[in-house]
């Protein structure tokens, strides 16, 4: 009853948000950099990081010894990400998928984005030597048959956006990514298609 649960973000406008929608007692919103001076926040028993790894590949081990000091000793840890992500797919057109390889690389060399942050998640708290080190790996989508139209929208937002910040020529289409857009939208529809992302989830002790 006397806790309290702090939520930090880089973007204000979602702190915003969360505050607006969210806000209640023992429950705080803080926009902070993840890499600048996070102490300020006190120290806690648990601490949550998900989807923010993938983001920072270059940096990432940086960016959770930056988290770790905000963890107790004897505090957890929990780091949460996904592995192939974007990347698995079967059913889809050759060049529909040889394209997201393209623009997922392209975000990896332009952006920091790392489509394989979950597997690096124990390496990380092996290395800054936490114990009682445990795992879970479940499916974030497993997407078959009939697309639901969420599904739907959520794909079309990730992958189509993400082509226009990538980079990528679209030379399977002659450089026109409005032809990669239609026929992605098309052969995602599929029923026969067949789509998955591993999520991992990571935990340990601090000494």
């Amino acid at each position: 009853p006397a806790g309290q649960v702090v939520g930090v973000d880089f973007s204000e406008d979602r702190i915003e948000h969360a505050r607006n929608r969210y806000q209640q007692d023992g429950l705080v919103f803080q926009q902070e950099d993840f890499f600048g001076d996070l102490t300020v926040l006190g120290q806690f028993d648990f601490v949550w990081a998900r989807f923010v790894l993938e983001f920072h590949r270059s940096r990432a081990a940086e960016l959770v010894a930056n988290l770790s000091r905000l963890v107790k000793p004897g505090g957890v840890l929990c780091l949460v990400d996904l592995d192939y992500n974007c990347l698995s797919h079967d059913g889809l057109p050759e060049r529909v998928n040889a394209t997201i390889q393209d623009v997922v690389k392209g975000l990896e060399e332009r952006a920091d984005f790392d489509p394989y942050a979950g597997r690096r998640l124990y390496g990380h708290l092996f290395d800054l030597e936490y114990q009682e080190i445990r795992l879970d790996m479940s499916s974030h989508h497993l997407i078959y048959g009939e697309l639901t139209e969420v599904e739907r929208y959520n794909w079309e937002r990730k992958v189509l956006v993400a082509a226009r910040r990538s980079g990528c020529d679209f030379s399977l289409y002659g450089g026109d990514f409005k032809a990669f857009a239609e026929e992605f939208t098309t052969s995602f529809k599929n029923s026969r298609r067949f789509t998955y992302t591993p999520l991992i989830c990571c935990c340990g002790k601090k000494r």
